[in-house]
């Protein structure tokens, strides 16, 4: 009766011509992600299994570690070139988005040479101060030397989405995982080293970040005529939009990796490796999220630019039911089948992240049922309320981290992690019906 149910809403969902283009990209984004997700699996396994979950954890550190440095390399461009590309596009010319594309790209790559310097020579100061581990000096040292390139990597990925390049960007959100699996099987076999992951994962970066970068130049030199008119828009004006957009990406970093860096600082590496691979459990759904939002968002600006509201809604909401009808049975899946499944996969040992991976579901639950919150915040000019709202949502995650994780271990980031998470989804549904009077999210019977 349920399997029915949810292919008769899909089959609804996929009639609909109006939500025709989102439904195209999001085909080819959720293929990716799909496989995507697959492959970055199969590698976790392989680091869990012939590694050990010491190693895993350390993958895990110096993920998030890059994660933070970039936030604060590419300042929010990532997300404004989603906008302003689109909005260059649809007003000027594509010269005029290129020109912004190219100033942006400089600025930063400029801005993540100077920021990977300072912090390669205070690596030993992050090793031996932040987290009292000495032995991972050398792992944050070679970890500065890759920031441009993942920085690079995640401004031309957006960029391509924001060209509305749907299968170039598919293509680039499958790159990452494809080379880090490629390039991790072959050294595992000919030249075992416990170091192996690690050099496989910056690898893939430095591909992806200028496979990106070509992708980009040869789709504007396509597109840009000779007759372009060029609106020069200064680097202070792009991080006027950034800036607030770089806030929201910060606190969605904290809420999302403060847990790994927390357990990181007050717990062994096999606990980190533990709690990473629950939060890679649970946020299987999140490519779902993904690939239907990198559609969504370019068409959320169009609309809003052109006024056209009642539309803007519609899109909105249809975007908000496909969420729910394909990450809702994942979501029960893990609730169900997530200890065997655990122990399947990665090993017996794994078995005790499994309630901490049903903390983190419920929290993607409320996730899915509210739609598309924080693209549609940015993309309609409200980017500085979400910013606001994310800001809270981070201080309520680290104080309850602070709190929990020293007596709970892997429980007590999960528990963070899913109460910052509730509170800013429910948030901005809140705002959003208060400022428009309806409503983004979808839940059958209720809204």
């Amino acid at each position: 009766m349920i399997p029915k149910l949810i292919l008769r809403k899909l089959q609804n969902l996929i009639s609909d011509k109006k939500f025709s283009e989102i439904l195209t990209g999001s085909a080819w984004a959720l293929s990716a992600n799909v496989v995507a997700a697959g492959l970055s699996m199969v590698t976790s396994i392989i680091v869990a299994r012939a590694y050990g979950a010491e190693v895993l954890g350390i993958v895990a550190v110096l993920g998030s570690f890059l994660q933070l440095a970039t936030i604060f390399t590419v300042l929010g461009t990532n997300t404004s070139i989603l906008r302003l590309i689109p909005e260059h596009l649809t007003k000027y010319s594509s010269a005029s988005a290129f020109q912004v594309y190219r100033k942006t790209q400089y600025f930063v790559a400029g801005v993540s040479v100077f920021t990977g310097t300072l912090l390669f020579f205070a690596s030993g100061f992050i090793a031996d101060t932040v987290f009292a581990k000495p032995h991972l000096r050398f792992y944050f040292a070679l970890a500065a030397v890759f920031i441009v390139f993942m920085s690079l990597m995640e401004l031309n990925t957006q960029a391509v989405r924001g060209l509305r390049l749907i299968r170039m960007f598919a293509f680039m959100r499958l790159l990452p995982s494809l080379f880090t699996l490629l390039i991790l099987v072959p050294i595992t076999i000919f030249f075992f080293h416990h170091n192996n992951p690690i050099y496989a994962m910056f690898a893939s970066m430095v591909v992806t970040a200028l496979v990106g970068a070509f992708i980009m130049d040869r789709a504007f030199k396509k597109k840009i005529g000779p007759n372009d008119i060029v609106h020069p828009m200064p680097l202070k004006n792009i991080l006027a939009i950034s800036l607030p957009m770089l806030m929201t990406s910060t606190m969605a970093f904290v809420i999302g990796q403060t847990g790994v860096i927390m357990l990181g600082i007050f717990r062994p590496e096999a606990e980190v490796g533990y709690y990473s691979v629950a939060v890679r459990m649970a946020t299987l759904t999140t490519f779902v999220l993904s690939a239907i939002n990198s559609m969504a968002a370019p068409q959320f600006s169009d609309l809003f630019q052109s006024d056209k509201i009642e539309e803007l809604f519609y899109v909105a909401k249809k975007s908000s039911k496909l969420i729910f009808w394909t990450t809702t049975p994942i979501l029960l899946f893990l609730i169900l089948l997530g200890k065997p499944l655990l122990s399947l996969l990665f090993g017996s040992d794994f078995t005790v992240a499994y309630w901490a991976m049903f903390f983190l579901v419920l929290g993607q639950f409320v996730n899915s049922i509210s739609g598309s919150t924080g693209y549609f915040m940015n993309m309609t000019g409200c980017q500085i309320v979400f910013r606001n709202v994310m800001f809270v949502a981070a201080f309520m995650n680290v104080i309850l981290n602070l709190m929990l994780i020293p007596n709970l271990g892997i429980y007590g980031a999960a528990l963070a992690g899913m109460f910052s998470l509730i509170f800013w989804n429910v948030y901005l549904l809140i705002y959003i019906k208060k400022k428009y009077g309806t409503t983004i999210g979808y839940l059958p019977l209720i809204c």
